[in-house]
């Protein structure tokens, strides 16, 4: 069985990033699929190794440190992604991970997290 791991942005280790390495321990040859990573922010934890494919908001101009000024692509971000290879999606989202385009023939499982404090 193949998972995909969709989540909103890795920039800081935070509780919504806790909730995933949850997830990524159970499921540790998932693919992970985020807006954008801050590599300095994953070093020496699980997730550094991980296969994290990112957005097209990753190559904009301070994406690492200034991802919520993109807000209004978030969600063409996120259904951009091509998860159509895997049988199981799972989402840890407050925003747009739980957006992801998904098939009829998918589940698609989201943890959804508060809703985002600066919207």
């Amino acid at each position: 069985m193949k998972i995909a791991l969709v989540h909103d942005w890795l920039t800081t280790i935070a509780g919504a990033e806790k909730v995933l390495k949850a997830i990524y321990e159970i499921y540790p040859e998932s693919d992970i699929f985020t807006l954008v990573k801050n590599e300095e922010s994953l070093k020496n934890t699980l997730l550094e190794n991980a296969n994290i494919k990112t957005s097209f908001i990753q190559k904009l101009p301070f994406a690492k440190t200034k991802y919520r000024n993109y807000l209004p692509f978030f969600p063409l971000a996120i259904e951009q992604f091509d998860v159509s290879d895997y049988d199981v999606v799972i989402s840890s989202s407050h925003p747009v991970a739980k957006g992801v385009l998904t098939n009829a023939n998918q589940l698609h499982i989201s943890y959804v997290h508060t809703p985002i404090r600066y919207a």
